[in-house]
């Protein structure tokens, strides 16, 4: 009887552990706005832009054109570097997007990346 008993509660602690680490590695790689910003392209609306990277920290708008800034935001789910990425939409379609400022931790330098039109 114990050895069945100690063998089901090894059996949990797995579960348990995998569990754990499965839903750590989902949050991880859902959270990095530079994964995020490979999903966009050309022709997209603001929404699904906004459904996509979330609220923008900042926006301009310009006659047709408006500018959506995501400021300090995770490269990626197994990276602490950090950048700026921004949309450009002209009547509401993506035309341009990109990443600009990098902060790569621990680094101290700044380096700019820039937007290249499509």
């Amino acid at each position: 009887m114990k050895n069945g008993k100690a063998k089901f509660i090894r059996y949990s602690s797995q579960i348990f552990t995998h569990f754990i680490l499965f839903i750590f590695l989902i949050t991880i790689t859902g959270c990095a706005t530079g994964e995020k910003v490979a999903q966009l392209s050309p022709g997209l609306s603001q929404v699904d832009v906004v459904g996509t990277l979330g609220r923008p920290d900042g926006f301009r708008t310009e006659d047709n054109y408006t500018i959506l800034k995501y400021t300090n935001r995770l490269i990626s789910g197994w990276s602490w570097d950090k950048a700026d990425y921004f949309v450009i939409l002209k009547n509401d379609k993506v035309t341009e997007y990109g990443s600009g400022k990098v902060r790569e931790k621990n680094v101290g330098g700044i380096h700019t990346i820039f937007i290249h039109q499509f």
